[in-house]
Order: structure tokens, then sequence, then C-alpha cells
């Protein structure tokens, strides 16, 4: 393992042309390799934003022909360092697609792929509705990938809110995650800070958490602020709301010293879960 690495993530805001997406993200992919970048993350949905479910299901590709998986793969190869593709829409036999993350090797090799497993099923404060379980097939699996560096955990979005995901991951190996994301304006502007960083203090890992940003198709409102957060909580580099590159140093080390300052890996203890109630009523409300 080498002994620090510099990571970048790539913040953009995708729309619904797969290759003027593409082009953006290969722009941002180059100027990060420029920087010295030895490893370059992507955010969720880094090729298409699609409008609506019709839409999802037609740019969605199999994964042997998929035309933005080739690119990555390719610019890879090109840049000789790692590379993590957000998510793409991998057109699935049953019909449905799955929202998949890619780490990709400095070969152009597929080092690791990962489904998303949580759903994005809400409605929102402001009238926003959403139901990723419509279109998108869930995983059933988390992942790890080993990387010169440690050993990776890959999640996407939505999975930043159940922590039994990353504590699984850290308990498997990981020093590092990452959560590619398309987090939504109003939920990212409550938690998107403080649920980063409780994942990386619960952990003992680096998160890194590139996402996109601005108005998508159907005026979806993305948030922004890509973060890199150490294994103390600390905000190593924050992308604000515009489109652009954030950049961290990385020392492994900092990790195991997380850890030992603060052992609670190690002290996980089973329990007997409490019996389920039904929520208390109302007063007023039948």
């Amino acid at each position: 393992m080498t002994a620090t690495f510099k990571v970048a993530c790539i913040q953009v805001n995708a729309q619904n042309d797969l290759a003027a997406n593409m082009d953006a993200a290969a722009i941002s992919i180059r100027a990060a390799a420029d920087q010295g970048a030895d490893f370059i993350t992507t955010p969720e949905n880094v090729s298409m934003m699609a409008g609506g479910s019709r839409e999802i299901r037609e740019h969605a590709m199999p994964e042997e022909t998929h035309a933005a998986l080739a690119a990555y793969r390719a610019l890879a190869g090109e840049t000789s360092v790692w590379i993590l593709a957000g998510s793409l829409g991998v057109a699935l036999p049953s019909g449905k697609v799955a929202n998949r993350s890619y780490l990709i090797d400095p070969s152009g090799d597929v080092s690791a792929k990962y489904d998303k497993i949580h759903m994005f099923d809400v409605d929102l404060p402001n009238g926003e509705t959403y139901r990723e379980s419509a279109n998108f097939e869930p995983g059933s699996e988390a992942v790890t990938a080993e990387t010169p560096w440690g050993v990776l955990g890959l999640t996407v979005c939505y999975d930043v809110r159940f922590p039994q995901l990353y504590r699984a991951l850290a308990h498997a190996g990981a020093k590092f995650l990452t959560v590619p994301s398309a987090f939504t304006r109003v939920t990212g502007e409550a938690h998107w800070h403080v649920l980063l960083r409780a994942r990386a203090i619960e952990t003992g890992c680096f998160v890194f958490a590139p996402a996109q940003t601005g108005t998508h198709p159907r005026g979806r409102e993305t948030y922004g602020h890509s973060l890199i957060v150490s294994p103390w909580g600390e905000v190593l580099a924050d992308g604000g709301t515009a489109p652009g590159n954030v950049y961290a140093e990385i020392d492994p080390a900092l990790a195991d010293k997380a850890r030992a300052n603060i052992p609670s890996l190690s002290h996980d203890r089973t329990f007997a879960a409490p019996e389920a109630k039904a929520p208390p009523s109302i007063k007023g409300v039948a």
C-alpha cells in the first residue's frame, strides 16, 4: 500500500443528454488527473439525470453494451487513475433498472460494482415525490474492494441514512467509503453534512461523497456540496453549489488513529430488540 494519495470529487449538473453529460464528466476527470488525483470519484447518475419513469428506462443500457461504462473505462486507462463511476442506469432482464456504482482500476478493468440497496421512496414537505422502487431493482449485497491504499466500501446516496450498512462495511475492513449522490436540495440543506460526518465518525472511515448540483429535468433540484470527510468527522473539502472539482490528500493511517482513539468498532454487543408497539395515537386525529 502507498502511504498517501490524492482523491478528487467531481461535481456535475447532469441533464438528460447522455453525450453532453459524458463530455462534461470527461473534461472534469481529465482536469483532476492533471491535478495529480490518484482516485477520481463521480456522482450518482453521473451520465444521465432522466426526467421520469419512461426516460429512466429508455436511457438504461445493458452492462455489456453500456456506452457510459465503456467511456469511463477508457478514461481510467487514458489517465492511469482509479475512477468511481458513481452510478449508471443498467437495464436488467426484469425490465427494471439497477442503480449501479462501478470502481474502475487504472488499466480500465472493473474492479467492483455495487447496486444501490435502499430505494428513495418519499414525499417531501415541499410537495416533491420520489418513488425509486417503481423503476429500480434494489441491490441485496454490500460490497468492498481492494485498492492500493486499503479496502473501499461502496454505497450510493440514500444508503447514507442506514448506518448499519456502513458499520458492516467497516467491520469488513473498509477504511474508505464512497457515497456518490444526487441529494435533493431540501433534504441536503437539512441533513447532508451531518449524515456524512456521522457515517465517518461511527466507522472511523474517510468518506468521499461526489454530488450532483443545480436544476435538472422536470425542475428537480440537487444540493451539491460534494464532501470529503476525515475519520474524525472533519470536512476536508466542500464543493459548494457550482459544478467543479474538489480535492484532498488522504493519509490512510488517520483511520487507524481515529479507531485507536475511539475503538467503538470493537465494542459491538448483541442485544435483544424491544417488542414492536403501535405508534401512540394523536389526540383529535382518527
